[in-house]
């Protein structure tokens, strides 16, 4: 587990959680002292139906899908047209 200062999680606060949103787990320190752990959430399991369907047609017809949840998706496709256009 790695570890951040509190004020490396003042000065870089959009890049901590970044790298939270990206799946890791950070551990906050204050005067060397462990006080808090970032986590991600847990992520909503996607459904076996959109599985199944080819990543266009799943996105279209499901737009409660949030961002990350379209990339994972996509990327699933190894190299589709969204890592292209990003």
């Amino acid at each position: 587990m790695n570890e951040i200062t509190v004020r490396e999680l003042r000065n870089e606060g959009g890049r901590v959680l970044d790298r939270v949103a990206r799946g890791e787990t950070l551990t906050v320190t204050r005067d060397g002292e462990p006080v808090a752990d970032l986590r991600p959430l847990p992520r909503r399991p996607l459904p076996a139906a959109m599985l199944t369907q080819a990543p266009w047609t799943a996105l279209a017809t499901t737009p409660q899908l949030s961002e990350p949840e379209r990339r994972v998706v996509l990327s699933a496709t190894k190299g589709g047209w969204y890592a292209q256009a990003a």
